[in-house]
């Protein structure tokens, strides 16, 4: 069944949860690719080297661990839906203070803070989504919803493309301000998610469960049980790692790539950003749709390792058509690979915390990878005379690399059921 067949066959409680977690999804990674966009921007208005500016990706990524555990608990103890709200109106109130912030430092703040609330948004949203989808599909959808992500991308860069060259203010109105004023329109989607989207069916019944047991509904799980599920938990994180090496790895610094290596102007940048990532949501898709046939692993494996031939055409070419085709053919793998993550996480996080255990281990893994950029920058200048080439083609053979070898050391869950217990 295609994915309109699926679609199709969902209800409508299950359509809204989808496309509200979808959304939510879209619209935070929207605000994130603002920043990346509008690096050189932000480093010329506050004078300061676009090393500075990078260092607020870092301070983004650092505090989303902190957001995804307490979103993560909360989400436990009070329900998806109340928590999501509050997690989609927390990260476009930062986002929108950062438009103001009056100096570097203030800015480094309120990255920070959307950061925490960024955190959130991926666990709670994937934990809602699929307790509330049927089995059937899981990877299909599985697919769809993380090229959210990169719905977000390339709304950034369509924005950016479209607006950016034509915008001249001066004071607040500078061009990145308002670029990061129009990142606040995500609060919006609260609105829908309070009265078009229910609570998740497998949350309910755990709460049926506990008041039938008469356990407090404030002690949604045992704290020491965790203990166990520390092995698995640790295995994700490193996986995750992997995992945002090759996404970030390949996405942070590819306008400034795009800018400083190949001399193209803004226009042409958020051209080729927004062609990668047509590809990434093809291959989130298609490959999300193989992980039903080929197991979760199967094809994360296959994404990754294809990820490889694609380098020479990716970041060597010398026309605008062939930096295209490799941007597309690069993003395809790599968000191919990304796609499946949703539904490989969920099935193997215990029923007790799911809210937590994805979204915790995904941001920890950003965590860890969350230097990326800044090493990226670092090594250009030290080893080849700034240039992004040599240094972001040598991230893709390494990264993608450990994210086969790691995803093949992991057990396989495709299509388990979900409960709470």
């Amino acid at each position: 069944m295609g994915l309109t067949g699926e679609w199709r066959s969902l209800s409508a409680t299950q359509r809204n949860t989808f496309l509200a977690c979808f959304l939510g999804w879209t619209l935070d990674a929207f605000d994130y690719f603002l920043l990346t966009l509008c690096l050189s921007a932000i480093a010329a208005d506050f004078h300061v080297g676009i090393k500075a500016v990078a260092e607020a990706t870092f301070w983004t990524l650092a505090m989303r661990p902190v957001g995804a555990f307490l979103f993560g608990l909360m989400a436990e103890r009070y329900g998806r839906r109340p928590t999501l709200m509050l997690n989609i109106v927390s990260f476009s109130a930062f986002g929108l203070a950062s438009a103001f912030a009056p100096t570097i430092g203030s800015f480094m703040v309120w990255r920070g803070l959307f950061g925490l609330a960024m955190g959130g948004e991926w666990g709670v949203g994937a934990a809602l989504a699929f307790e509330t989808l049927p089995v059937g599909g899981r990877g299909l959808f599985s697919g769809l919803l993380q090229e959210g992500y990169v719905v977000g991308s390339f709304l950034a860069a369509a924005l950016y493309w479209l607006l950016f060259p034509h915008l001249h203010g001066t004071g607040i109105f500078v061009p990145w301000r308002v670029m990061f004023m129009l990142g606040a329109l995500p609060a919006l989607l609260a609105l829908y998610l309070r009265f078009k989207v229910e609570e998740s069916p497998v949350w309910l019944a755990s709460r049926e469960q506990r008041i039938a047991k008469g356990t407090s509904l404030r002690a949604s799980f045992d704290w020491k049980s965790v203990l166990q599920y520390l092995p698995s938990f640790l295995f994700l994180v490193v996986l995750m790692t992997a995992f945002n090496s090759f996404s970030h790895g390949t996405q942070d610094m590819y306008p400034t790539f795009l800018q400083r290596d190949h001399g193209l102007s803004p226009a042409h940048v958020g051209l080729l950003v927004m062609i990668g990532n047509i590809g990434a949501l093809a291959g989130g898709i298609a490959w999300g749709w193989a992980s039903e046939r080929l197991g979760r692993k199967g094809a994360i494996i296959g994404a990754a390792l294809l990820a490889l031939p694609m380098i020479p055409l990716w970041a060597w070419s010398h026309s605008v058509v062939l930096l295209g085709v490799g941007g597309f053919l690069m993003q395809f793998m790599v968000q191919g690979a990304w796609g499946i993550i949703p539904a490989h996480l969920n099935e193997l996080s215990p029923g007790p915390v799911r809210a937590i255990f994805p979204g915790f281990a995904y941001q920890l893994g950003n965590l860890l990878a969350s230097r990326n950029n800044v090493f990226q920058v670092m090594l250009a200048g030290r080893f080849s005379g700034g240039m992004l080439k040599p240094v972001m083609s040598a991230t893709v053979l390494v990264v993608a690399l450990a994210v086969a070898g790691i995803t093949a050391l992991g057990r396989q869950a495709t299509g388990v059921e979900f409960s709470g217990d």
